[in-house]
């Protein structure tokens, strides 16, 4: 398979004022692509955009939205796709909550699944028939490698990256052969403002910068991957789904998380 062609196009990248997704914005940039970047956070989306123009030569549009917001996916599809095509579009947008399902905000984790479910959807819905029709593009689901399996303490944001994954790959299977390219990246651990939001730590293994998730993403993106699991030891979290009984499987990621709020 040809590698993805980025130069002089334009990507479309949602959550892009930090952690994955700014390191998205910095990869693409070097690759010559023209970006339009998504978040909350305007001013450092501005700050990002002027600073990657200038070390570049790209294009940037910095887009202040709330994607979680009724209007936020609509908008922020008509912003980017003003007078411009977008080639590749990265879903990374979402965030995560620790904490027994009871215990935790029953509208703190509705909106977890509006923005990493709901948004995900419909931006993708609003992207891909352009680039079905023109035979060309790409669309990386940023997943996680809890997608693979229930975790207790991780329950609402779990299940919506078992529904990102489970998405793509279908996604995958139904524009092979329309010229569009699907990925799923499932990272592990990655020292980015995730943590803060969710109350969570960090793993004492499989933890990666967020730019080398990003490269393993988009190889997994030039090769036409369906799923792209960054970091050998993530790579045994799918490996023991499938080997291990369900229950046993749930019982042990209960005792990993219970080890990770110790540490």
């Amino acid at each position: 398979m040809e590698r993805f062609e980025y130069r002089g196009r334009w990507a479309a990248i949602t959550g892009a004022s930090s952690g994955i997704g700014e390191a998205f914005a910095r990869s693409l940039a070097t690759r010559g692509m023209n970006l339009v970047l998504g978040a909350r956070r305007e001013p450092v989306l501005r700050a990002l955009a002027d600073a990657l123009e200038k070390a570049h030569g790209v294009r940037v549009v910095p887009v202040g939205v709330d994607l979680a917001a009724p209007d936020g996916p609509e908008r922020f599809f008509r912003e980017a796709t003003r007078g411009r095509e977008i080639h590749l579009l990265v879903n990374n947008a979402g965030f995560g909550l620790d904490g027994r399902f009871e215990d935790l905000p029953l509208d703190r984790q509705l909106e977890l699944v509006c923005l990493n479910v709901g948004a995900v959807v419909e931006l993708t819905g609003l992207f891909l028939p352009a680039m079905q029709e023109r035979r060309a593009g790409g669309v990386v689901q940023v997943s996680s490698s809890v997608a693979f399996q229930p975790v207790p303490g991780l329950a609402t944001y779990a299940a919506s990256k078992a529904f990102v994954l489970s998405f793509a790959e279908a996604l995958w299977a139904e524009n092979e052969d329309l010229g569009v390219r699907v990925v799923a990246l499932c990272p592990g651990g990655s020292p980015t403002g995730f943590q803060a939001v969710a109350g969570t730590g960090l793993p004492a293994v499989g933890v990666l910068p967020a730019a080398t998730i990003v490269e393993a993403g988009l190889e997994g993106l030039d090769r036409g991957c369906t799923v792209v699991v960054p970091g050998l030891l993530n790579k045994g979290a799918p490996l023991g789904v499938r080997i291990l009984p369900r229950r046993t499987v749930v019982r042990v990621a209960k005792l990993f998380m219970e080890r990770l709020k110790r540490r």
